[in-house]
This record gives structure tokens, C-alpha cells and sequence, in this order.
């Protein structure tokens, strides 16, 4: 199989140069995307539960631990006890976590309009309709489903 015309090889290398652009974007304020991508998942007002943090961006607990310590020591965040659950903390944005918050949003923002403003309604409507079904098909293990039911 040709790998441009390879739906797996498309996605991989269009996520790739999409990170790259995000990380470079990022390096210009001291940042990761990762660090970006945290920023936008904690509640800007009443902060997120650090356990509720990984699930929510699909993100392993070792990796996020990481991140977050460096978010913490740079000053974008804070932690505080969980007053429902005394054995967790709330994740909470500072005011410099907050202002850095306003400027990844801004550059998500920025990204969408030029895509959008590049490409017609109908391919963007396209392409959510094969991400939504290539996501699909992988939560119902419907892509190797034959080959795991076979002796191999």
C-alpha cells in the first residue's frame, strides 16, 4: 500500500506536523503543548480534581505527574486540598495559569479560523464524519476484530 494513501499514515504525519507547530508556537512563551493542553482542561474558575485530570485527556498518571510538577513549579497552577475527597487535590489555575490559559486558547482558536477559513464546509464536515467513525470503530474493537477471532 502506497503510504500516502494510507488513512493511518495521513493521520499520524498530520499529527505530527500539527504538534510540532503547537510546540513551536509554545516554545515562544516558555511552554509545551502538553503544558497547553493541561491548561485548557482545568476549570478556569473552580479548578479540576487531579484524578479527573488523566482520564480527561487520555493522559497516563506518570506523564501528567511531570507536567504538572513543572506547571507548579513555573507558577501556572496551584493545588489545593479537595474538600469533597480529603485523599485528592484540586488542580487550580493562577493568575499567570490563567493568562497563559487565554493565550494557548487563543492560538486553538487562531488554528481552527485558518483551517476553516482554507477549506470548504463540506470537507470539514467530511472529516469529522471519518474521525468520529475511525473512533468508533476502534471503541467497539471493530478494526481487528477478524484477525483476533482467527488462530494465527
Amino acid at each position: 500500500m502506497n503510504k500516502h494513501k494510507s488513512i493511518d499514515h495521513q493521520l499520524r504525519a498530520t499529527w505530527q506536523a500539527v504538534a510540532k507547530m503547537y510546540n513551536e508556537q509554545a516554545l515562544t512563551h516558555n511552554s509545551t503543548m502538553s503544558t497547553a493542553f493541561v491548561l485548557l482542561n482545568i476549570d478556569k474558575e473552580n479548578g479540576t480534581p487531579s484524578t479527573a485530570l488523566g482520564p480527561l485527556m487520555g493522559m497516563e498518571p506518570t506523564s501528567l505527574s511531570r507536567i504538572l510538577k513543572s506547571m507548579e513549579d513555573k507558577g501556572a497552577i496551584c493545588r489545593e486540598k479537595n474538600p469533597d475527597d480529603g485523599r485528592s487535590v484540586i488542580i487550580k489555575l493562577t493568575e499567570y495559569g490563567k493568562e497563559m490559559r487565554k493565550v494557548s486558547r487563543g492560538h486553538v482558536i487562531q488554528f481552527n479560523e485558518t483551517i476553516i477559513n482554507n477549506i470548504t464546509e463540506r470537507d470539514l464536515e467530511g472529516f469529522f464524519n471519518v474521525t468520529t467513525t475511525i473512533n468508533k470503530l476502534i471503541a467497539a474493537k471493530e478494526i481487528f476484530m477478524e484477525v483476533n477471532n482467527k488462530a494465527v
